[in-house]
């Protein structure tokens, strides 16, 4: 219930401010929340830049995709370098696209496409192989390109394997107690194999940071230290070429020159595994095809371009 002030007794009133006082305590008001706005950025941009390291980069959430036909799906730059080696060595060994999606499948249920130092009793790795099982040892099945090798000397040993369910082909290699859960990761294998294995050009991209800068480098014949890491690193895990140093680039450009009828699509699966290794071994470039993906322009991917670089061939730069 209201309470009635008494006739001719004073209510209590706020003292008024000056009209000048009043204006700006209104001013101050509307502009609080703008301030707390304005301060709010200056901390999240400010930790968002300590992140990157570079005062000068931009904000990037690191993240790969493959895409094919409309549907994608999205891997960490460390999934997505785990992807190119599971994948590329299939390729490197002439092995079925279909062997790709089972590799990937595998990893995906096993270890999250993560070389993990741990797992069930002594399982360790990508595919999670147990050094008491006679996989190798410890330090073997830890390093991927030796477990995706050992993992493919299984699975061609499973009598018509490219026709079996997914589930079925991973399962007569693993022996796993859960036999049906790789099946559930194959479409996103899929998607990854058909990618990364060249079958759908330009199905594969990252958005990274800027790489670090590399003062040193090397000559139009000898590539520098960044770029010799990078081609030994193919030679295992992506192609059977060697790739010659590109004239004018200071040794941090790479050429592989494809050959044979496979040589467009193995063109672009060169690429792709360069792009999905991007993050790991500071490339910055790469073009194929008519296609460049360059790395300082995170939104864009792949595009057109008039890059020179003859059919079959894929030209890589770092850092």
């Amino acid at each position: 219930m209201p309470v009635s002030t008494p006739r001719g007794a004073r209510t209590s009133r706020a003292p008024r401010l000056p009209r000048s006082r009043a204006a700006a305590n209104r001013r101050a008001r509307r502009l609080r929340p703008l301030v707390a706005a304005a301060s709010a950025l200056v901390v999240l941009t400010a930790g968002a830049l300590w992140l990157v390291g570079d005062e000068d980069a931009p904000v990037v959430r690191q993240r790969c995709t493959a895409t094919v036909d409309g549907q994608s799906t999205s891997l960490s730059p460390e999934q997505a370098g785990h992807a190119a080696t599971v994948v590329g060595i299939a390729v490197r060994r002439e092995l079925p696209a279909r062997a790709a999606t089972i590799g990937i499948a595998t990893v995906v249920q096993e270890s999250g496409l993560r070389n993990l130092d741990h797992g069930d009793r002594d399982s360790l790795g990508l595919f999670q192989q147990r050094p008491s099982q006679g996989w190798g040892t410890e330090q073997q099945v830890q390093d991927p390109v030796f477990a995706t090798n050992a993992f493919y000397d299984a699975l061609v040993q499973v009598e018509g394997y490219r026709d079996l369910p997914v589930t079925d082909a991973a399962q007569r290699v693993q022996r796993s107690g859960f036999p049906l859960a790789y099946g559930d990761h194959e479409p996103e294998a899929r998607l990854i194999a058909s990618a990364l294995t060249g079958y759908t050009p330009a199905g594969f991209t990252c958005r990274l940071r800027r790489a670090e800068p590399d003062a040193q480098v090397g000559t139009d014949e000898q590539a520098s230290l960044k770029a010799q890491r990078l081609r030994d690193a193919a030679a295992v895990q992506a192609v059977r070429v060697d790739a010659a140093v590109v004239p004018g680039t200071d040794g941090k450009g790479l050429q592989w020159s494809l050959q044979g009828e496979e040589a467009p699509r193995l063109a672009w699966a060169a690429a792709a595994w360069a792009v999905a290794s991007a993050a790991g071994y500071d490339v910055v470039e790469v073009e194929v095809a008519g296609h460049r993906w360059e790395r300082e322009a995170p939104g864009r991917g792949w595009v057109g371009a008039d890059t020179g670089v003859p059919e079959g061939d894929v030209r890589v730069r770092v850092s």
